[in-house]
């Protein structure tokens, strides 16, 4: 773990605002990344789960990468999610999040037409190949159906395919082992934990950062968490833990709703009530809490300060 490493740090996964008519509300993203990045984020992440990538069209897509690029004007790195059902799909994007500017991309396993192991390293030798951009690869089998085996991670590292890995496996043993077998061959990949609940010990076993999509809500937390890891106080670094995963109720609060509607929802649902985002509307067909989850989430704010 090192501030040094490439991409390291604080890197959430940027919560995309949509307005009332299913439209980017470019003024509350302006508002929501210029929020993050004074807060002294590391970098940002467009276009993740939490970025409705799966939701948005080749159009959008560009959109929101062109506005994330123009917004943040080189202050922070811009990681961009080029995530897709297949490989050609994926270069497709990668092409052009490169032309409009990106700095990293980040792809998962390909999906629908699910092949083997050999599949899916081929998939990132190609991408490597054919994408002249830092790779990282995005590990979260809940959605894709493939859980990227840590040995072949490593091994994509150590010759220079991919620049790091993203992990939202909940695999805590391979993803620990993946980071011993990283330091034992130099560090070449940067490993961020995507387990916003457990970033304290990730951090421990010598993660490299956090993709923390709580961080939309509270980035000033991981910013500390991630500090105090440079500086080994661990005593300060469970502190912090534990005062964000009592914001973090807002996931279960709810009642009624699942998936990525009470996930992302709840972000929504947050930020719109903090005053960061003007609606909290939800791509379709998926739709907003409301009534009691509404005040729900909004009673885990109070309490925990920040309304």
């Amino acid at each position: 773990m090192s501030s040094n490493v490439p991409f390291s740090g604080v890197v959430p996964p940027v919560v995309t605002p949509d307005t009332p008519d299913h439209q980017l509300d470019v003024v509350s993203f302006e508002r929501s990344i210029n929020r993050l990045i004074e807060a002294g984020v590391d970098g940002l992440f467009f276009l993740g789960s939490s970025g409705e990538v799966v939701f948005a069209t080749d159009e959008r897509r560009d959109q929101i990468v062109r506005e994330a690029v123009r917004i943040v004007d080189h202050r922070v790195p811009v990681l961009v999610g080029i995530i897709d059902t297949e490989t050609e799909r994926v270069l497709e994007h990668g092409r052009r999040a490169l032309a409009l500017g990106a700095d990293a991309l980040v792809a998962t396993a390909p999906f629908y037409a699910l092949g083997g192991p050999a599949d899916v390293e081929e998939h990132f030798r190609i991408l490597h190949q054919e994408l002249d951009a830092p790779l990282f690869a995005y590990d979260i089998p809940v959605c894709v159906h493939t859980k990227l085996p840590w040995k072949m991670l490593a091994r994509l590292g150590t010759e220079g395919v991919l620049a790091g890995v993203k992990d939202s496996s909940g695999d805590d043993v391979s993803f620990r082992y993946l980071v011993q077998e990283n330091e034992k061959n130099g560090h070449p990949l940067t490993l961020l934990t995507g387990h916003e609940i457990v970033v304290d010990g990730a951090l421990l076993s010598g993660a490299d950062g956090s993709v923390p999509g709580l961080a939309n809500v509270e980035p000033e937390g991981y910013v500390r968490m991630w500090k105090a890891a440079q500086e080994g106080n661990w005593a300060e670094v469970k502190r912090e833990q534990d005062r964000l995963n009592e914001i973090s109720h807002i996931f279960d609060v709810t009642s009624g709703v699942q998936g990525y509607g009470a996930g992302v929802g709840a972000f929504k649902c947050a930020l719109n009530l903090m005053g960061i985002f003007d609606s909290d509307q939800m791509p379709r067909p998926v739709k907003p809490l409301d009534g009691q989850n509404r005040e729900a989430i909004k009673q885990v704010l109070i309490a925990n300060g920040l309304l």
